[in-house]
């Protein structure tokens, strides 16, 4: 891979290869702004909660948690959890929690924030992942998969081989579905982020399985899918032609 300096702006993908990213606005912002989420911040700890306006749902953010699960989502009753890891792209956590306000009926914005009605088999067909018997979804270099486990505490739970001690991403069993799919359909996306270089994960950066290319040579396609993907959700989804 081609040495950049650690400030320089480039192009990563696959997606689950590209760390977090910087876009922690696009995750919390909304629901503030938007759809007016009561935020409550403790300065000392950095640790910010945003409360739904029923008090039914919150998404924390813990920038210190000692696990690394930044960014977790939780539902009162019933009970159901989603958490979310510092290597998790920012974009898939984005686009579950713009949408937990259509989860609670508030549908204002829902032109601007789809939801992705693709069931998760067609989306996983639709990106190169393959559908293993034990009913995983794996990725096509096979360092990242979507497993389901029916029955026990956590249903659903995105992995990383570089990460086996801190999925990407878990839900819950009783976490709705459509979470997951929202989840997975901004993982897999064959559409590339941006990221500074030395943000992204260690491994990406030593290792050949990323294609990772300087944002002055992405040009204005890169750019303009990137802006389709924000506005419309990913390729492949119903109602947006490919």
């Amino acid at each position: 891979m081609t040495a950049y300096a650690p400030e320089a702006r480039v192009m990563v993908s696959p997606r689950y290869m590209a760390g977090a990213g910087d876009r922690l606005a696009d995750v919390l912002g909304p629901l503030i702004h938007l759809f007016d989420w009561r935020p409550e911040h403790d300065p000392t700890t950095g640790n910010l909660t945003i409360n739904s306006p029923d008090g039914s749902l919150l998404v924390d953010f813990r920038p210190l948690h000692p696990l690394g699960h930044w960014v977790t989502v939780a539902h009162h009753e019933p009970y159901w959890e989603a958490a979310f890891s510092r290597q998790a792209p920012l974009e898939a956590v984005a686009a579950i929690t713009q949408t937990l306000p259509q989860l609670l009926g508030d549908t204002r914005h829902r032109n601007r924030i789809p939801i992705t009605q693709m069931p998760l088999d067609q989306l996983a067909d639709l990106h190169g992942w393959a559908a293993g018997d034990d009913g995983a979804l794996t990725s096509p270099d096979h360092y990242c998969r979507l497993q389901h486990t029916p029955g026990r505490e956590i249903g659903w739970q995105v992995e990383h081989l570089y990460f086996e001690n801190a999925p990407l991403a878990t839900f819950t069993q009783d976490a709705p579905e459509v979470l997951v799919r929202q989840f997975f359909a901004y993982l897999a996306a064959r559409a590339p982020v941006e990221r500074s270089f030395g943000d992204l994960p260690v491994s990406t950066r030593r290792q050949h399985s990323a294609r990772v290319t300087p944002v002055r040579q992405a040009g204005v396609d890169t750019e303009l899918v990137q802006a389709l993907d924000r506005l419309l959700g990913p390729p492949g989804r119903p109602g947006r032609s490919r």
